[in-house]
């Protein structure tokens, strides 16, 4: 492999950068509403799982003793 140039290295980078296809800030805010409302969702659900497994551990541990 070719040894670059910190200087060449730095074009290349730039180049690249070029490249890249920025979100318009529509995408960027209707992409930050999904996933807010995903994270609400998800925490509501896996809240609903931790309940209604304590929920039956309680009631497990309450036949034993």
């Amino acid at each position: 492999m070719a040894k670059v140039t910190p200087g060449e290295f730095v074009n290349q980078v730039r180049a690249e950068g070029r490249k890249v296809v920025w979100p318009s800030m529509k995408e960027t805010r209707t992409t930050a509403i999904m996933v807010l409302i995903m994270t609400t969702l998800l925490a509501v659900f896996f809240f609903g799982v931790d309940s209604a497994l304590s929920a039956i551990v309680k009631w497990l541990l309450g036949l034993i003793g």
